[in-house]
């Protein structure tokens, strides 16, 4: 699967390096998606905590972005380690002292089948417009006994389109796939393709599902 450019072009590269949007997701029929630019430049706020504290082993932030999450990990000396195709995201994240590649998910990367925790969030779970071939590509990823901590859609939506990242005053980068998933529409992804849901939680209107190998034993305490 080839990476989209979109990503590494304005207005995304623009809006990171000012640290601010407006920036969105165009469909095609011109329905907008916000990206709240502003929050992922911010340093983690109690919902991304509510990921960071569940984090096991080695963590690999797919689409870090700025690179809030994979910093904050580091800076408390866990091993961790973000991609991003945007340079400006990685340059982001570099400069706040983790280390990061420009790399697209489907590219060799360092540590496949020794990561601890693949995190999908910021609605990352729609890489690649198939949360099919994604999911598959995190088993390729994790360790036998690793995990998958995404972010879903708020509304339950099981979505797959093409997008362009848009600044709402008429720039538009390229096109590429997109997919929007709600949790229930995850958890019957996660089941085809040898994960399954071990836990559910909100966090701030966030809603997340952490993901297990379904050989994995049963996860013994309460949902949040």
């Amino acid at each position: 699967m080839t990476a989209p450019t979109a990503w590494r072009a304005d207005p995304y590269n623009d809006a990171l390096r000012s640290g601010q949007g407006p920036l969105f997701l165009r469909r095609g029929d011109g329905w907008l998606l916000p990206l709240d630019v502003e929050r992922w430049c911010e340093a983690p706020d109690e919902a991304d905590w509510s990921v960071l504290r569940r984090c096991r082993g080695a963590v690999l932030d797919v689409g870090c972005g700025p690179g809030r999450l994979v910093a904050a990990l580091a800076a408390r000396g866990r091993r961790a380690l973000g991609i991003d195709l945007s340079p400006e995201a990685v340059a982001r994240t570099e400069r706040m002292g983790a280390p990061a590649l420009c790399r697209s998910v489907f590219d060799p990367l360092p540590g496949e089948g020794r990561w601890g925790t693949v995190l999908l969030i910021d609605g990352n779970i729609g890489i690649g417009g198939d949360p099919v071939v994604l999911l598959r590509r995190m088993g390729e990823l994790t360790s036998p006994a690793g995990k998958i901590i995404a972010e879903c859609a708020v509304a339950d939506v099981d979505e797959r389109c093409e997008v362009r990242v848009a600044d709402g005053r008429g720039a538009l980068g390229s096109p590429f796939p997109w997919a929007r998933v709600g949790v229930d529409a995850l958890c019957a992804y996660a089941e085809r393709t040898g994960w399954r849901p071990a836990l559910r939680w909100s966090a701030a209107g966030r809603p997340f599902l952490e993901l297990v190998r379904r050989s994995s034993p049963p996860f013994s305490g309460a949902e949040i």
